[in-house]
């Protein structure tokens, strides 16, 4: 039920201008166009809500409920790991980003890939673009060893039976002979790698270029930069759209395979 009387609330409009939503004035224009829901219903003019008990979302994308969320962006090197932890001493993408507040990687990349990655300390914006079901693509630039056939192509394209299933179909388009940029929304542990292993390809550098639309040429390997705060809000939305846009392509690929 939406809390209307809860005495310790805030205003919703308070509430979105403090997460940079805009001024007051302009949250209580995007209250008033019904672009705002609390607990899934529309949101009223005045209305109180308590972070943590009700869910507050803007455009679909759910507002955090933690006031002091980071985001980073980090351009992982190859030969670093994505554990908190390494018995074997090596480095890690937590000794590249601040110690506090401490914070965790949404996805990871295998030891020897490279690429953006994204850390936060916010669960809900972390559960949006990292469960297969969001859809949030994922772009990566993949060199192989030899040069790729058309057919291998069309078989990327259309999906790859690996050991844990059927992958969805990916974008595929071929930037040098040996060179390929392919784009995925799940997130299967080094799902290209195998994708390309499979067909009889072996990667000699991946590296990951964009996260949705959040890309950043000029970040160099072992840098990082916080997200801002129009890049959160844009992720969660394509995450949010992705969800459902994944659900009904997925329900199509199964129709599809069941029909063959």
């Amino acid at each position: 039920m939406i809390n209307q009387t809860e005495p310790d609330g805030e205003r919703l409009q308070k509430i979105l201008s403090r997460r940079g939503y805009g001024s007051r004035r302009k949250c209580e224009e995007l209250i008033s166009q019904g672009r705002v829901k609390v607990n899934g219903e529309l949101a009223r003019l005045g209305q109180r809500v308590v972070f943590g008990r009700d869910r507050v979302e803007v455009d679909g994308a759910p507002v955090s409920s933690q006031s002091d969320c980071v985001y980073y962006l980090f351009n992982k090197p190859a030969a670093v790991i994505c554990s908190a932890d390494d018995p074997q001493g090596r480095k890690t993408i937590y000794d590249y980003v601040p110690s506090t507040p401490r914070v965790f990687s949404i996805g990871r990349l295998d030891y020897d890939s490279e690429g953006l990655i994204i850390l936060t300390n916010d669960g809900e914006f972390a559960n949006l673009l990292a469960h297969p079901s969001k859809g949030v693509e994922k772009h990566y630039v993949v060199e192989l060893d030899c040069t790729p056939t058309a057919n291998a192509l069309r078989q990327l394209r259309k999906g790859v039976q690996l050991d844990d299933g059927l992958t969805s179909p990916a974008k595929v388009s071929q930037m040098d002979a040996k060179v390929l940029k392919i784009v995925i929304h799940e997130g299967r542990n080094r799902q290209v790698r195998r994708m390309c292993e499979v067909l009889g390809y072996n990667v000699t550098r991946l590296v990951r270029v964009s996260i949705g639309s959040v890309a950043d040429r000029s970040l160099k390997p072992g840098q990082y930069r916080e997200l801002t705060l129009q890049e959160v809000k844009r992720l969660a939305t394509e995450g949010s759209y992705s969800r459902a846009h994944s659900r009904a392509h997925s329900r199509a690929h199964s129709r599809g395979r069941n029909g063959n």
